[in-house]
């Protein structure tokens, strides 16, 4: 008898990850004085309540209530010792958004986090990426393209000013996009959570300096081995030799160009099979990245081909993260790379009226009732 599939946790993603280095008192110092400095920071009435209750949370300590409140892990301590005082409040005021709204069930008027796609097509054939599947890359089907920089804007001018959080990347490779320098100049400045994940294939060296004038957050490079014949063998179409060159340039351009840049670099694998080794991943790296870490594989190039199973539990990014599509089309994850469910256009749409609409609503709600077999892919997915 097989075993029955587990839910995969979203937020629990990370398998292995390099621990901060930060001073964790420094922090909860910082967060204490932030508490206090409420009523003076240039926040909305809202605003300033949110910002309240992560102050409590972070503050608390009563460890019996740990699992139910927003707690300092080792990622928001090294981010907020990135960040200047004055974006403290800010920052919370996301992240709080982005990691207790969906353990609360609770939307506000914009999505936490807005993952946008520069580019659907990618020049890799990654063993466990959407890419493999030929229904998805087959030009005739329309899921491959770019995104057009007007649209792009139209984008970021909506989410400047309500999300912190905006990752450039989802289906495929975003440096492929020839208008990505202007991209990332127009986002540039505008979020604290600006986020860019590439396969390094195509990071030139003015690419790396549009990055770091940019201040994007972090910059995630993905690899998966540091040798070959494994890097190839995961990441089809790779050149791992290239890609060091890469990478190692963009560390040279940040540490001789850009010294005072809070960019972090991070270099983020899937664990995929038993032959990679993260202590040699991260022996070969460390030199060059600040980060190294690997997230836990879940076959996401074949969800469509799962039989139903009996999770029940909703699903986070109903409450956390809104998914835009190279052409504008909105969808509520990436577990539906083939947009069977989409929702949207964020072409013809405004983003919080997409986020607060009857669709999303009717989804959100049949999961909290659940009832995952309202889609015929939620029924199918492990994602919570």
């Amino acid at each position: 008898m097989k075993p029955l599939p587990q839910p995969y946790i979203k937020a629990k993603s990370f398998e292995r990850i390099q621990r901060s280095e930060a001073d964790r008192d420094a922090v909860v110092a910082r967060v204490d004085k932030a508490c206090g400095r409420i009523e003076q920071a240039s926040l909305s009435k809202y605003q300033a309540g949110i910002v309240g209750l992560a102050c409590r949370d972070l503050l608390t300590r009563d460890s019996s209530a740990a699992e139910d409140l927003f707690s300092l892990r080792d990622l928001l301590v090294q981010d907020i010792s990135r960040l200047s005082d004055d974006d403290l409040s800010r920052y919370l005021f996301y992240r709080y958004r982005y990691d207790m709204f969906p353990r609360k069930h609770m939307v506000d008027d914009f999505p936490p986090c807005l993952q946008v796609e520069p580019a659907s097509v990618c020049n890799y054939r990654c063993l466990f990426c959407y890419q493999t599947d030929e229904e998805f890359t087959d030009p005739k089907r329309g899921h491959m393209g770019l995104m057009k920089l007007d649209l792009f804007q139209r984008i970021i001018d909506q989410a400047e000013g309500q999300c912190e959080a905006v990752t450039l990347a989802s289906r495929g490779e975003p440096l492929l996009n020839p208008r990505i320098k202007e991209m990332l100049a127009y986002a540039g400045g505008k979020f604290l959570a600006l986020k860019l994940n590439t396969n390094a294939f195509y990071l030139t060296e003015d690419i790396c300096h549009a990055i770091l004038q940019a201040g994007v957050n972090i910059m995630v490079f993905s690899v998966d081995a540091a040798s070959e014949p494994l890097y190839s063998r995961l990441r089809v179409r790779g050149d791992l030799e290239r890609v060091v060159s890469n990478i190692r340039q963009f560390h040279s351009i940040r540490l001789h160009h850009y010294p005072q840049s809070r960019t972090l670099a991070r270099v983020s694998g899937v664990k995929f099979c038993e032959d990679q080794d993260f202590e040699a991943v991260e022996a070969f790296w460390r030199d060059y990245v600040d980060q190294v870490a690997f997230v836990t594989y879940n076959p996401w190039e074949n969800t469509y081909q799962k039989p139903p199973n009996d999770i029940d539990t909703p699903c986070s990014d109903l409450w956390r993260r809104m998914f835009v599509w190279f052409d504008g089309t909105v969808n509520p994850c990436d577990i539906d790379y083939r947009s069977t469910m989409a929702i949207g256009s964020a072409k013809t749409e405004r983003i919080t009226d997409i986020w607060k609409g009857d669709k999303y609503s009717v989804l959100r709600e049949a999961h909290l009732a659940g009832q995952r077999r309202c889609s015929a892919l939620c029924h199918q997915c492990t994602f919570t």
